[in-house]
């Protein structure tokens, strides 16, 4: 970051043990937070439903679920999300990115602590409850422990390439341009920015402090800078997504900057504060780190409206444009490493999926009785978007799949495939069935009968309940309202029965083409039935999920998102 190859005392098998070291410590925290995930991935999960619209909450959620997972963006994706969904505001979302930026300062404190003598120690003991241990949940432990014990050997290759600095006149003539508080900020900003990883900058940051590279006063700007430069992560991700995303990756960089501009001034204040907290220089850093990130978050959480405004301002809403439905909204890749989270992601996504399927239905039975030859068309392309949702869903499951994954994830991933599947099958069932059916009568000119046309609605109308009460099911993980719609089977048979009833009574009419329209009139009908064999098998797999929720968590607050105009009071 802060060193000149080719200067005097910097060698490169200096440079290639500083980069081990570096690599040593970023797989280490790899695998110290992927394991965390797997472990605290249900009380994630918990933790986020019961998002409120206290921003002290937010700032509390944010702080706890960064703290875990160790990415900022990842948080700032999983807002991003909610926003979309409607689940929260702008203003809420402020708070949890606030408290984002304290979960990351754990890292700081942990490698801060001088356990570097004990870190094949650790390594060794991690490596053998993973390897040893029957169960899975003591190989996590023990992987948590190995990811510790390669974080703090990194840590000490780190601080061995780097004491031949100590004598180097380049270095140091180098070292004292960092006085300059500014040219500290860009380098650690732009070096975060390059590798990704404000941990990375922060161990670095140590590392050289403890070395006596640097002085404490240097420190604290290029702990300024690293806090800008891991803005660029969550900037990036929001790059092609919809607006909400982008306001979200600019309350990061924005909430960043103006806390960077708050301390500009204050930085020998600061030093003073932390040297009476601490006495060595890595606790130092990592107090001015943590006090930084605190102290900003509760001056700025006072003006979350204000901030609102600003980047509402600053990011505009684009021109109304037609929606584009087979688009997924919530999947994203940076949640497929915390398996929990990325799966309830999933899960909103199917309710877009749901309701793409819904108005199809809403609109099979009025095409094929009444509608033009342009409005069956329409019908058959919104078949296409259907599709291409599904297939970007079952794709992202797939990526999934890839992941080490607990036994329980692995269910709700295999019950969301089938529900994605059903979904399909109910677009793909009106396409190849119910407009072949309206092209049909538009070619033999049929006229359906008004006492066949009202028996056909009152089954359409109760599909319909059902398709929608089974996305709701999918979606809230309602136990309830699955069960409506699987006993609902009784009540659509007696309106099956009663039309077959009907239909039998109709085919002695003298009407012209009564065969034709007979056989025409009761595959619709019987289409209209499988489409409720759909809806059924949907919410029995939301049943089976909502019991597991029940099991692993007390409440559940998430709510489908809808369009009142699409998801009408049916019942």
């Amino acid at each position: 970051m802060f060193l000149v190859v080719g200067s005097s005392g910097f060698s490169m098998s200096m440079l290639v043990t500083l980069l081990g070291g570096l690599a040593l410590f970023l797989f280490g925290m790899e695998q110290m937070t992927g394991s965390l995930k797997i472990i605290a991935g249900e009380r994630l999960r918990s933790v986020l439903k019961r998002l409120t619209s206290n921003r002290f909450a937010g700032v509390a959620v944010g702080a706890f679920v960064t703290s875990i997972i160790q990415s900022s963006s990842v948080t700032t994706v999983l807002v991003v999300g909610f926003v979309s969904a409607g689940l929260m505001t702008l203003q809420q979302a402020i708070g949890v990115i606030m408290g984002a930026g304290i979960g990351t300062t754990i890292t700081a404190q942990i490698i801060a602590f001088k356990i570097t003598k004990a870190a094949l120690a650790l390594v060794a003991v991690g490596f053998a409850a993973t390897f040893l241990a029957k169960k899975d949940r003591i190989r996590q432990y023990g992987t948590i422990v190995f990811g510790a014990g390669l974080v703090f050997f990194g840590m000490n290759v780190m601080a061995d390439a780097t004491i031949p600095l100590r004598e180097s006149p380049r270095f140091i003539e180098a070292a004292q341009r960092l006085d300059n508080a500014l040219l500290g900020i860009l380098l650690s900003a732009a070096f975060t920015a390059i590798v990704q990883s404000s941990s990375a900058t922060t161990v670095l940051i140590i590392v050289l402090a403890s070395q006596g590279l640097i002085t404490l006063e240097q420190a604290i700007p290029l702990v300024f800078g690293a806090n800008i430069g891991t803005c660029v992560t969550a900037l990036l991700a929001s790059i092609g997504k919809p607006r909400e995303a982008v306001r979200a990756a600019f309350v990061h960089v924005i909430f960043n900057v103006l806390g960077v501009l708050l301390w500009f001034g204050f930085m020998d204040q600061l030093a003073w504060i932390v040297q009476e907290l601490a006495h060595e220089t890595p606790r130092q850093i990592a107090h001015a780190h943590t006090l930084f990130n605190v102290a900003n978050t509760c001056v700025f959480i006072w003006f979350t409206s204000p901030l609102a405004t600003l980047i509402t301002w600053l990011v505009p809403d684009r021109p109304t444009a037609v929606p584009e439905t087979a688009v997924p909204k919530f999947l994203d890749v940076i949640l497929l490493r915390t398996p929990d989270l990325a799966i309830d992601t999933v899960r909103m996504e199917l309710g877009r999926l749901g309701v793409a399927s819904l108005l199809m239905v809403r609109g099979a039975l009025n095409a094929a009785l009444h509608g033009t030859a342009q409005e069956i068309n329409r019908l058959e392309e919104m078949d296409e978007d259907v599709d291409a949702l599904h297939g970007a869903v079952v794709t992202y499951l797939g990526q999934l799949s890839q992941q080490s994954l607990s036994d329980r994830q692995s269910a709700r991933l295999r019950d969301y495939l089938l529900v994605a599947n059903y979904f399909e099958n109910i677009g793909d069932l009106i396409e190849s069935q119910l407009v072949p059916a309206g092209r049909q009568r538009l070619r033999t000119k049929l006229v359906v009968s008004p006492q066949t046309e009202d028996a056909l609605k009152l089954i359409h109308h109760e599909v319909c309940w059902a398709v929608e009460h089974s996305i709701r099911a999918v979606v809230e993980e309602d136990v309830d309202v699955a069960l409506q719609v699987t006993e609902a089977k009784t009540r659509i048979n007696e309106l099956v029965q009663a039309a077959e009833e009907h239909l039998s009574r109709r085919l002695t009419a003298n009407t012209p083409q009564r065969l034709v329209a007979y056989r025409l009139e009761s595959e619709m009908m019987e289409y209209l039935k499988r489409v409720y064999y759909f809806a059924k098998r949907i919410a029995r797999l939301a049943a089976l999920n909502g019991d597991r929720s029940l099991v692993e968590e007390s409440a559940n607050s998430v709510t489908m998102p809808s369009d009142p105009s699409v998801l009408s009071d049916g019942k």
